[in-house]
């Protein structure tokens, strides 16, 4: 099936859809990691870095958050997050992409943490990235420019 990604960048009017969507996607996740959530402290996370949120649309309709940032040395996903009926049709994979393309241009590797049992570890290190350190809660992983630059 084709398709077309793009992004915008998120603005206030997009709170309703950013907090529907960090349910769907990071509440089980962090349920099973034993983190219980407020509307509250969600509503902060989405707020934390707002400006470096954009939206990812598939056919223009908003389907995920892709939310990075520079960080010293890296280029750093902060939140990626696509709605469940949306994960595992090469989206994830496209956003990736687009990511590493950045990384490369601005050349510094791309770094990113998830949760030890977030599945989205595996696509991730499908696209090169590698554990750098575990943490109790999560893992902290690393693209090197080298794997973005093959």
């Amino acid at each position: 099936m084709k398709f077309t990604i793009g992004f915008r960048k998120a603005s206030e009017k997009d709170i309703d859809f950013l907090l529907d969507l960090r349910r769907k996607t990071m509440s089980p996740h962090l349920r099973k990691a034993g983190i219980f959530m407020s509307e509250e402290q969600h509503l902060e996370r989405i707020h934390e870095f707002f400006g470096d949120s954009h939206i990812i649309l598939r056919d223009r309709k908003p389907i995920g958050l892709l939310k990075m940032g520079l960080k010293p040395g890296s280029l750093h996903i902060r939140q990626l997050q696509i709605l469940p009926k949306y994960q595992g049709t090469g989206i994830g994979s496209k956003v990736l992409t687009v990511v590493k393309k950045r990384a490369l241009q601005l050349c510094v590797p791309v770094t990113l943490n998830v949760l030890l049992d977030n599945p989205a570890r595996a696509l991730y290190i499908r696209h090169g990235f590698q554990i750098t350190k575990k943490t109790k809660l999560e893992y902290q992983m690393l693209c090197p420019l080298a794997v973005i630059a093959a």
